[in-house]
């Protein structure tokens, strides 16, 4: 009888061969899936970016509606200071101060009017109360619009302002600098200027063309957070591709639709761009208010 037990109990263990051959499958299954979850991950995350795309394309009309015009999104402010097309935008969408936009604003870095005599949203060195009756918005809710500042984001914030907020997009590549929480890239705002004709890949700097790349070209030349600066202040690959910037700005929103000239994608409104997955602008992963198709 306790022969018959052994045997049996023998016949229900598993052999070291068998053991290792299941663990193998699981290993192959594993391997196989995590490459599609991923995938799955990314793609949620790209209609997330997309959807948030949308609901700034509502603000923006919002905004148009209001004051019968775009935000402007060019890389100087009145004072010819810098103030990029990205900073731009989020001052639009929810105020310097997130407390909505002014109307007396015409895009200053300094937060004041035109005159400099009166200062329209709150800072670090406000003083005076401000008056915020006159405000306009905020046109995305501030839970839902990813504002961080600048200095959130990069830790030599360039020629800019740390105060100034910009719009962060879904994809967490970056981590705030003082919560370590996960944050998006900037997203880039450029206003078209309808009263140009050209989309000139060959001249980035032609004063004709519709778009202006120079408008958040500061903010790029910032490079990525997460690289060490060189000796020159530029994330090495960076200041090597310097001057490539405005060639690639111009082929990768270029319109190949319109055979007749070169014509930009949305020539008559606006473009936005988010570095995407890779937190890299320029790349094949980029994700824009348009059908975006990368040219090397």
């Amino acid at each position: 009888m306790k022969s018959i037990t052994a045997k049996l109990n023998r016949k229900a263990a598993f052999t070291i061969v068998e053991l290792l051959t299941v663990m193998s499958i699981i290993v192959i299954l594993i391997g196989l899936l995590v490459p599609a979850l991923n995938q799955v991950r990314k793609f949620a995350r790209e209609v997330r970016q997309q959807a948030q795309f949308n609901s700034i394309n509502v603000a923006i009309e919002l905004f148009n509606s209001e004051f019968d015009s775009l935000p402007d999104s060019g890389e100087k402010d009145p004072a010819d200071t810098s103030y990029c097309g990205a900073m731009k935008l989020a001052e639009a969408m929810v105020g310097q101060d997130l407390m909505g936009f002014h109307p007396d604003s015409v895009f200053m870095s300094n937060g004041k009017d035109l005159s400099g005599d009166k200062q329209l949203y709150y800072d670090e060195t406000t003083i005076v109360p401000v008056d915020t009756s006159a405000r306009k918005g905020p046109y995305l809710p501030i839970e839902n619009a990813n504002a961080y500042r600048i200095e959130d984001i990069y830790d030599n914030p360039g020629p800019f302002e740390p105060r100034h907020f910009v719009l962060c997009d879904v994809f967490g590549r970056v981590t705030h600098r003082n919560t370590g929480k996960r944050i998006g890239m900037p997203i880039l705002y450029y206003k078209a200027n309808t009263a140009n004709t050209m989309h000139d890949i060959d001249t980035p700097d032609n004063p004709d063309n519709i778009y202006d790349y120079h408008d958040n070209q500061e903010l790029l030349m910032l490079g990525k957070p997460w690289d060490p600066p060189s000796k020159g202040g530029l994330p090495p690959k960076l200041a090597v591709e310097e001057g490539k910037i405005g060639v690639r700005f111009y082929m990768n929103t270029w319109n190949d639709q319109v055979t007749t000239r070169d014509r930009p994608y949305r020539a008559d409104t606006y473009i936005l761009i988010s570095a995407g997955n890779d937190g890299e602008y320029g790349t094949a992963d980029d994700i824009c208010n348009f059908d975006l198709k990368y040219r090397e």
